[in-house]
């Protein structure tokens, strides 16, 4: 009985977004309890592509990405994988009718992390795509539940969302990048010399972006909105501390959102949602 099979695949992915993201964790955590599974399933799948380019370092990348690509692939097809986070991102796959050309987008700019180490503005806003604002998508497919007329209303919103979440990211980012992967995303800078007034160009991109995204999760259905707003106040916070510290200082060290703080947001946000405040 493939049940087992199948809740035991749901859960690998469930740890696996535990062990890499509390804020995340926390966010599908106020999901609606049906949704969890596949938003775990899709950050899993999402994580493990990430590791492969980001981490493993001592193996041939190249081959090990090629092989999750084609073993993701036939996981699909078969409706089945003897990799539990491939066996459960499938099952959401199928379920709720994922576009194929989003996977597609999604793994071609993990395979620009293999080679590419500075990017154009041109390469910069095709990894933009397909590193993030196709994961808003996917877990925008879960959240409308097969409702299309939704899921248009809302597309560009959770595409910025995923957008602003990865320049973030970046921002934080951005010193492991340059010194241990020696990456530059961000087109057209110079990092040796990275200077505040170029910090708040990318601030100011993305502050725009937060603002779009916002009016987006407004009008989520009521089984997702409290989840979404809360990730969304965590990596607001985050990018607002990132906001407040000079570039000099984002270069050296990681900026980061303790535990407690966190707590404290979380509480914030759940008042916010029962007050309707969001």
């Amino acid at each position: 009985m493939k049940e087992i099979f199948d809740r035991l695949s749901a859960e690998c992915s469930k740890i696996t977004t535990k062990r890499y993201s509390t804020s995340f964790s926390l966010g599908i955590y106020f999901l609606g309890k049906k949704l969890r599974n596949p938003i775990y399933s899709i950050y899993g799948f999402v994580r493990l592509a990430d590791e492969i380019v980001d981490s493993f370092h001592d193996f041939d990348k190249h081959f090990l990405l090629a092989k999750f690509r084609q073993d993701c692939y036939e996981a699909i097809e078969h409706k089945i994988s003897l990799n539990p986070i491939l066996n459960s991102f499938q099952q959401v796959v199928n379920e709720y009718a994922i576009d194929k050309e989003l996977i597609e987008l999604f793994l071609k700019s993990m395979a620009m992390d293999l080679d590419k180490k500075q990017y154009s503005p041109e390469m910069y806003n095709q990894y933009i795509l397909g590193s993030a604002e196709v994961v808003g998508l996917m877990c925008l497919n879960v959240f409308t539940e097969g409702d299309k007329v939704q899921y248009e209303r809302l597309k560009d919103s959770a595409m910025k969302l995923g957008s602003a979440f990865q320049k973030v990211n970046f921002l934080r980012d951005i010193n492991a990048d340059y010194f241990n992967l020696s990456r530059t995303y961000f087109p057209n800078i110079d990092l040796t010399i990275f200077s505040n007034h170029e910090k708040q160009i990318i601030e100011k991109e993305i502050e725009e972006e937060f603002k779009q995204a916002l009016a987006g999760i407004k009008q989520l259905p009521a089984s997702s909105k409290n989840g979404v707003y809360l990730a969304y106040i965590y990596y607001k916070e985050l990018f607002n501390k990132i906001k407040g510290t000079t570039a000099e200082k984002v270069m050296s060290k990681r900026i980061r959102i303790s535990n407690s703080h966190k707590f404290g947001l979380m509480c914030d946000s759940i008042i916010r949602y029962k007050m309707n405040a969001i």
